[in-house]
């Protein structure tokens, strides 16, 4: 990263924009953090940490939050959109007012689906930004939990763009010592890959709430990857992206890490609490529970079959007991593991 990038901004106050906003700041950028409010931006800078959503991780001097979208977007050479994905329209915007730059690598960082229609966030970067402005897109999926990657623990990640040229100019610009950044083509395999596997963690949870053991979550797991890979190759992803760190990789930290907030709600509800309750006391967007929703109507409109993901949203969104859902997915037809299989 070092060299890279001068001065970077990064849209969204979440916990992984802050984290990736420290990240961009001790490799020496001049990085502007956004934030909706004022009020917002007035706290965390005279805290010197996002008290909120990463306590404990002071700021280095070349950090700053500023409520202004055209202080923090007008002479950046990166940018990185990290807010929760029901919120990502409106932010794009705000961006687009702010008139960024035509040649800097924008980076979603939101791990999400519109709820409405199912959209992946770069379909949805084209409706506000326009679809000339798709060169720039890139997307950073992996597994990453905040607490660890602030606290400069190893990591790794994959960054996604239409052309290798900008997925490698993102790749410079992300990767230090701490954080080694893979380069993709494959927008739609990343994109869908950090996406799904949150419903997949609160599935994952549930099985830890209502203790049914290591070979259940295993086997979970296991039949989610592939239900993952069918989707996302109906959407014109490449397999050996699920294979990878935005499949496989997060899907194992996001399922097992007890500092993931979608394993903790599914968790939470195996132990028999009620969803409004969980997401209530969370403090933090819960992205497994606006996603469900949303790749239902994406598969749907493929074509495909999602039995994980249509049981866990009769559990979030209809009130089915988890235990019923395990039974339901126990409980469906036997076939061969792989379809077209020859026996």
């Amino acid at each position: 990263m070092s060299g890279q990038t001068q001065k970077a901004a990064v849209i969204g106050t979440t916990s992984w924009g802050t984290t990736l906003a420290l990240l961009l700041a001790r490799e020496g950028a001049d990085t502007l953090l956004w934030s909706r409010t004022e009020e917002t931006a007035r706290r965390m800078n005279e805290a010197g940490e996002n008290v909120d959503r990463l306590p404990g991780f002071p700021f280095p001097d070349n950090l700053h939050v500023t409520p202004y979208m055209s202080q923090a977007v007008s002479d950046a050479d990166l940018i990185i959109v990290c807010v929760p994905s029901p919120t990502f329209h409106q932010n794009l915007q705000r961006l687009r007012e702010g008139n960024p730059s035509r040649d800097v690598p924008i980076v979603s960082a939101t791990k999400g689906l519109d709820r409405v229609d199912g959209l992946r966030m770069s379909e949805v970067f084209a409706q506000e930004m326009g679809q000339d402005a798709l060169r720039q897109y890139c997307v950073i999926s992996g597994p990453n939990l905040s607490h660890e990657v602030a606290d400069g623990l190893p990591s790794s990640a994959v960054v996604a763009s239409a052309t290798e040229e900008m997925a490698e100019r993102a790749q410079a610009a992300l990767t230090s010592k701490v954080f080694r950044v893979y380069a993709s083509t494959d927008v739609p395999g990343v994109e869908l890959g950090g996406s799904l596997k949150n419903i997949v963690a609160i599935g994952a949870g549930m099985i830890d709430g209502m203790g049914f053991g290591d070979n259940a979550k295993a086997a979970f797991i296991a039949r989610a990857i592939a239900e993952i890979t069918r989707l996302g190759i109906a959407a014109g992803a490449q397999p050996l992206t699920f294979s990878g760190l935005a499949g496989v990789g997060d899907l194992v930290a996001t399922c097992y890490s007890r500092l993931s907030r979608n394993r903790y709600v599914g968790e939470e509800l195996g132990r028999g609490r009620n969803i409004a309750q969980i997401i209530e006391d969370l403090n933090e967007v819960c992205e497994g529970y606006n996603t469900t929703p949303a790749a239902i109507r994406l598969a749907e409109r493929l074509n495909v079959e999602t039995p994980i993901t249509l049981e866990t949203h009769r559990v979030l969104h209809e009130g089915l007991n988890p235990r019923e859902a395990i039974e339901s997915l126990m409980g469906r037809p036997a076939t061969t593991e792989f379809p077209g299989e020859t026996l």
